[in-house]
């Protein structure tokens, strides 16, 4: 479990009990350090204070703008079972007046920013075999990592350090105020649903945005929808084939659009995949710009989804974990406007169904 008191007295121990489950397992991330130690990443992360790591003023609309002058930085987003991290640059940034949610929709870099869980904010500096890395840190209201931005070799230095000036917290302290995770809604009976309805309704449907929208109406999960939908709207598929889709795709040379994401971030690729490779059960893209480390054994449920819209039918594979959390979705790339690829659709649809 993790904790959920201010651990300022605790920080020096519990930084020197991560330092030890370091050099016991080497290339053990912070994520995984945490665990096993029983706290959030987060309070791991302010355990660093006044060793190689800073803490930030959660100002998010200048803290993001001021990301741009970092120039090439490595974004990434993740779930439980699921890494994104693309290069690219902090670019087209836009921020709803209410402050609670936010885009970045430069060609590289592609985020969705839902900012009402955001709480603390830290700049890192550790040492590495590679050399020093930088990086900016957001955390949620439970300690969970919600987005981190990494410098490369070719960040400008100058607008690193006046980031770390501008934003410092006045107070460099280890408190932090964590609040357990929301309870969720139970999910109700399948016969509560009205099914006919969701499914009129899916019919409707002119843009995929609206999706959510659908969901809430009808009271219903995601993949509970997506059992209820009909094989006209959504198909259940082999877990084992989103890797194969994935080869083909590199195979092919299909652009495709990857979105992985967490309560508060979603993170998005958008172009063809090259390098890929399997290490253990984690299936990977090791391309130069764009990395995806998935783990299979995760996927409890793989579903190929339809859904119209004013541009035409638009096709995903949606992938779930045995809590019905979203992992990974794939499309075919495309903007707004713009009809589906027929060369995704084509392969999104050419692997066969589960029978009922």
């Amino acid at each position: 479990m993790h904790s959920q008191q201010p651990i300022t007295a605790g920080a020096p121990a519990l930084y020197q009990n991560w330092q030890q489950l370091r050099t016991q397992h080497k290339g053990l991330r912070a994520r995984d350090a945490a665990q096993r130690l029983g706290v959030s990443e987060a309070e791991l992360t302010a355990s660093r204070l006044g060793v190689d790591c800073l803490r930030l003023r959660p100002d998010w609309r200048a803290l993001l703008a001021a990301l741009e002058p970092l120039g090439y930085v490595m974004a990434l987003t993740r779930n439980e079972h699921c890494v994104h991290e693309r290069k690219g640059h902090y670019r087209e940034l836009t921020v709803m007046p209410s402050g609670q949610m936010g885009m970045v929709v430069s060609a590289d870099i592609d985020l969705r920013l839902f900012m009402t869980g955001w709480d603390s904010v830290f700049a890192v500096e550790e040492e590495t075999p590679r050399g020093t890395q930088r990086s900016v840190q957001i955390f949620d209201q439970q300690g969970s990592a919600v987005h981190k931005v990494f410098l490369t070799a070719d960040s400008p230095l100058p607008a690193w350090s006046a980031l770390r000036d501008n934003f410092r917290a006045a107070e460099q302290n280890a408190v932090l105020n964590l609040q357990p995770l929301p309870v969720a809604e139970a999910v109700k009976d399948d016969g509560l649903i009205d099914a006919e309805s969701l499914r009129n309704a899916w019919a409707e449907l002119k843009d995929t945005h609206h999706f959510f929208a659908l969901l809430r109406k009808h009271g219903c999960s995601r993949t509970q929808a997506l059992r209820l939908a009909g094989r006209q709207w959504a198909e259940p598929l082999a877990p084992e084939m989103l890797p194969q889709l994935l080869e083909q795709a590199a195979a092919g040379e299909v652009p495709i659009m990857v979105f992985v994401g967490n309560r508060h971030c979603i993170q998005i690729h958008s172009g063809t995949v090259n390098n890929l490779r399997w290490l253990d059960s984690w299936f990977n893209v090791l391309d130069s710009e764009f990395n995806l480390h998935l783990k299979t054994p995760a996927i409890a449920q793989l579903w190929r989804v339809r859904k119209p819209s004013s541009d035409g039918m638009v096709t995903s594979w949606e992938a779930f974990d045995a809590q019905g959390e979203l992992i990974v979705q794939l499309f075919g790339a495309r903007k707004p406007g713009i009809p589906e690829l027929r060369s995704w659709r084509a392969l999104a649809e050419s692997f066969p169904a589960l029978e009922d």
